[in-house]
């Protein structure tokens, strides 16, 4: 008996690009925090804790809920672990608290990747590798799936920044003016899980106010590079978050079921692939040959 341990550190890793600077958790691969000097572009959380709020996270091989983690693929019914007896959903994919490492790292640039494990429920292996690249002015993440098993794998991404314009206190986010790009709704029920239903949205948001939204989102309305734009605007000044065509929907949530302290002070605005319960419903599923890959992009920007 050697008497080793297993490392448990660095916890996360940091780069810097002026007076910008990213942290990303290497447990779960997520984005922990944006600042640019004293300004915090990200909602983020303290390094060595547990975020509230999937805070960051990255959602694989699926975004959102799956009602009753139950689904079928190629004739096999399949079951993943739900929340609890109360919530008896499958949320936000295998990756929130698994560990990631380094694959390659510069003064501004980190990329961390993970490997999704077949297991009960999810079948199929997948190789994950995110790619962060900072600037002065702005952040630019790369998700890359690669499918490293022997049989095709549908999957869903997401992932989970909540912007930051300024709001310090409970209910602060309401003074905010959004824009949201996109032209549909998805009616969800009290569980965030289809309806079936959908329904026209107006984006132009404007001040937000008493508004409350959890809502997943999709039609979007894409610039002439084909680039779909979300603007928020506070005290703090301007974000702009841009998603490339890879990202068909959004999931945008004002935190009003967050703990005190943390509930309507951002407003997280989550690319996805796929809607709510797509495993189940096959909605926008991305599925992956052997050997295949997909990439996804999103930005984001900001102005004092």
């Amino acid at each position: 008996m050697s008497g080793t341990w297993p490392v448990a550190e660095p916890g996360g890793v940091e780069v810097v690009a002026g007076a910008a600077r990213l942290a990303v958790d290497l447990r779960g691969g997520g984005v922990r925090a944006l600042t640019v000097g004293g300004r915090e572009v990200l909602d983020g959380y303290p390094a060595g804790t547990i975020p509230s709020g999937r805070r960051g996270g990255v959602l694989l091989p699926w975004p959102n809920r799956l009602r009753g983690g139950r689904w079928s693929w190629a004739g096999r019914d399949l079951q993943l672990d739900v929340a609890s007896p109360d919530t008896p959903n499958a949320a936000h994919g295998l990756l929130s608290w698994q560990p990631w490492t380094v694959l390659d790292r510069s003064d501004d640039a980190v990329t961390v990747g993970t490997v999704v494990e077949p297991r009960p429920g999810y079948p199929f292996r997948l190789l994950v590798a995110i790619d962060h690249a900072l600037a002065p002015t702005g952040l630019r993440v790369t998700v890359r799936v690669r499918n490293a098993g022997a049989e095709p794998a549908p999957f869903g991404a997401g992932m989970h920044p909540y912007l930051a314009v300024g709001a310090r206190d409970d209910g602060g986010v309401g003074d905010a003016e959004l824009h949201l790009p996109a032209r549909t709704e998805l009616v969800v029920d009290d569980g965030g899980l289809p309806t079936g239903e959908r329904r026209p949205f107006d984006g132009a948001v404007g001040r937000i106010g008493d508004r409350a939204l959890d809502t997943p989102l999709t039609d979007l309305d894409r610039d002439a590079d084909g680039w779909a734009r979300v603007r928020l605007t506070g005290p703090a000044g301007a974000l702009e978050l841009a998603v490339d065509r890879s990202w068909p929907w959004l999931q945008v949530f004002t935190g009003d079921t967050l703990p005190a302290g943390q509930r309507r002070r951002s407003v997280a605005v989550e690319p996805m692939t796929c809607p709510p319960n797509a495993l189940a419903d096959g909605v926008d599923l991305v599925v992956l040959a052997p050997g295949a890959e997909w990439a996804g992009t999103w930005t984001l920007s900001w102005e004092a």
